[in-house]
């Protein structure tokens, strides 16, 4: 199963990318795979919990920390 920091480090890997393609949106990324990006954070979350329960899984906003 993977660790949450592998989720993490998945984010870190394509984190370029997504700010070009996606700035200002949120990402779950669950087994290292992206499964989709939201408008809102309420909006990430509930579908990572339906699709996976308690994770783990990484919920992020793409784009540079606050």
């Amino acid at each position: 199963m993977p660790e949450l920091e592998d989720e993490i480090a998945t984010y870190e890997r394509m984190r370029a990318e997504l700010e070009v393609r996606q700035m200002g949106k949120w990402v779950v990324i669950h087994d290292r795979v992206v499964v989709g990006f939201y408008d809102s954070f309420e909006g990430a979350a509930e579908d990572a919990v339906r699709k996976f329960g308690r994770g783990p899984y990484l919920i992020r906003r793409i784009g540079p920390p606050p």
